[in-house]
């Protein structure tokens, strides 16, 4: 890609705010970007991204390498799940992972990238959330909370089977503390891992039968842009409250990169929507997360998100 092709594609960002919260910030090159003579420096230097195998972090990666690609930077992704993608981070086989849910669900595992080498947070992708959800044909009034799954008229009628994903997903580590918890063990339900998968196909194949099942969930997911979600009250506050989710990078790795990268990285700013948006299109259209991604940047040039400045 030439200097002038990349500025022409810098200059139709103006107003993405996925890149830079105001469309103001991306028009103005040489503040947020880089100079004339910084972007013919090319390419830039190679940086390998670690993303957590799971198609909404896809999702938000494939933004960041969008934005490292237009800047110059050749952009090698690395997939795997929650403790391994950060294990690669702490062991330098990756520069930065995309993206590390702070504090709750992924503090312990900063926490031990920091064993040896200190990181940096940056933007803002969005604010998750883990969730114990029913589909919103359970009432309310029957099933507001955790322990309204211990009422004997709604043990009755709700699926047994809570069914989670992998082991190291913070939801996952919540929901095991839940069961004891909360007594749902005894009281019969039974939590079990799988894949993202199994976790999806059997709330959806609940819902076509109209049965009452509970999914444990997070926010941003696909799900919640097909159906409505009720979230369960977590009265002992087990689910681990609300987290930033950012681009957790490697100190000794970010000091070389350009200023105006950093800076780029730093106004990343998505939201759960967005980002719930994305994973529809690659879980339920057939779109790769580059294609997902894609078609967002090019869609939505004056979106602005709340808090944006």
């Amino acid at each position: 890609m030439t200097v002038h092709d990349r500025r022409t594609w810098l200059n139709r960002l103006a107003g993405f705010a996925g890149f830079a919260g105001l469309g103001a910030g991306w028009g103005a090159a040489p503040a947020l970007i880089a100079s004339k003579s910084a972007l013919a420096q090319t390419p830039r230097r190679s940086i390998r991204l670690g993303v957590i195998d799971l198609s909404f972090h896809h999702a938000t990666a494939a933004v960041v390498a969008a934005l490292l690609q237009r800047l110059g930077h050749p952009v090698e992704r690395t997939f795997a799940l929650h403790e391994a993608c950060f294990e690669h981070l702490r062991q330098g086989e990756v520069d930065m992972v995309a993206s590390a849910w702070l504090h709750s669900s992924h503090g312990v595992y900063r926490a031990r990238v920091e064993e040896v080498v200190s990181t940096t947070a940056l933007g803002l992708h969005y604010t998750p959330y883990a969730l114990w959800g029913v589909p919103d044909y359970v009432p309310a009034s029957a099933v507001a909370s955790v322990p309204d799954l211990l009422r004997p008229e709604v043990r009755a009628r709700m699926n047994p089977l809570i069914q989670g994903i992998g082991p190291g997903a913070g939801i996952t580590r919540f929901s095991i503390r839940m069961m004891e918890a909360y007594g749902l063990t005894e009281a019969g339900y039974h939590f079990q891992t799988g894949t993202p998968d199994d976790c999806f196909n059997a709330f959806e194949t609940a819902v076509a039968r109209q049965q009452w099942v509970v999914v444990p969930l997070w926010h941003p997911q696909f799900l919640h842009a097909r159906h409505r979600i009720r979230d369960l009250q977590d009265p002992k506050q087990l689910l681990g409250g609300v987290d930033h989710a950012v681009l957790l990078a490697r100190d000794d790795r970010l000091k070389t990169l350009p200023a105006d990268t950093v800076r780029a990285l730093e106004r990343v700013r998505l939201s759960n929507a967005v980002v719930a948006q994305l994973d529809h299109a690659i879980n339920r259209e057939g779109l790769t997360a580059d294609q997902a991604a894609a078609r967002w940047l090019a869609d939505h040039r004056d979106f602005a998100p709340p808090g944006a400045s």
